[in-house]
């Protein structure tokens, strides 16, 4: 039976150990040890929105593990520009392909593609769905950091409403215990019910601030978003809301040393550059984590023991 990635719904906290451990155990090994792993193997790369580290780092995992990545990086580079389905273009992809990785506007698209094709299927991002892999990388930044998920007081800010990569990130915290969550937006891009109430996420305790600097007193970790312009129906609305928190290294001074800030990034104006140099600054340890993570992924669809 294939193996997908397609949402955190669909895993267990025991596939999250699983994932977390391989990840650190591909970490300890050298590249000469990695480098044949995949040999042979072809990952099938279908971006249809832009994408710097997803995309880079699904090719890089591919590479370094001694296979290649085939695809395009965005939809007009392919036969979707002349009217293919998204179906036609997944079943053509698995005759070259030894697994697929997708981003794609359409919210459940990633799924479409799973069940149309025999070969396994990651979700890089569907929409404002889920956004599985990030969240993988994520936890395995923040064991790092940490030691253990469980018990984390973790800060959300931003574009909470939109933010793939937020929803998937709450609903697996959500399966470790007392995980305690700020929730930092304007009234405007707050989390939507909808998140909340799947599965362990309605069980779990959420308070609401409009004020990053109260965040930052008590979370261990404060995960900053972009605010998606391209996610806006209304222009006008962005506009209102684009820069509502901007964190910089004045605002970390008597911070916690322990604190740490993520993000999985690109950003724009929400943290300044001159947090780059602090020792709370995590996002880039996030852009490594995200290879390493990646290269798990594929070994585990590809049922591959490293």
């Amino acid at each position: 039976m294939k193996r997908d990635l397609i949402s955190v719904h669909d895993l267990t906290r025991a596939d999250l150990e699983r994932y977390l451990t391989l990840a650190a155990h591909l970490d300890a090994l050298s590249q000469a040890e990695k480098a044949k792993l995949l040999t042979g193997r072809v990952l099938g790369v279908l971006f249809y929105e832009p994408s710097t580290r997803t995309r880079l780092s699904f090719e890089a995992a591919i590479c370094r593990l001694g296979g290649n990545p085939i695809g395009f990086a965005e939809a007009t580079n392919a036969s979707v520009a002349k009217g293919e389905s998204l179906r036609d273009t997944a079943r053509t992809v698995e005759r070259y392909a030894d697994a697929i990785v997708i981003r794609h506007p359409r919210e459940g698209a990633a799924r479409v593609v799973a069940e149309a094709t025999r070969v396994p299927v990651i979700n890089a991002g569907d929409g404002t769905n889920q956004h599985p892999s990030q969240t993988l990388l994520d936890l395995y930044t923040l064991q790092k950091f940490f030691g253990q998920l469980d018990g984390l007081k973790i800060a959300l800010v931003g574009d909470l409403k939109y933010s793939r990569t937020v929803h998937s990130l709450v609903q697996a915290l959500a399966l470790y215990a007392g995980v305690d969550f700020t929730l930092v937006s304007p009234q405007t891009l707050r989390l939507p019910g909808h998140v909340r109430e799947i599965g362990p996420v309605s069980r779990c305790a959420f308070r609401e601030l409009e004020t990053l600097q109260d965040a930052l007193q008590t979370a261990d970790v404060v995960y900053m978003t972009r605010v998606q312009k391209e996610r806006f129906p209304d222009l006008l609305e962005y506009e209102k809301v684009k820069d509502a928190y901007c964190l910089n290294r004045a605002a970390l001074e008597g911070a916690r040393p322990q604190l740490k800030i993520m993000h999985p990034l690109p950003r724009v104006t929400e943290i300044n550059a001159d947090v780059d140099a602090t020792p709370h600054a995590g996002y880039f340890e996030q852009v490594y984590n995200g290879l390493v993570m990646r290269q798990a992924i594929l070994l585990d669809l590809l049922q591959v023991t490293p």
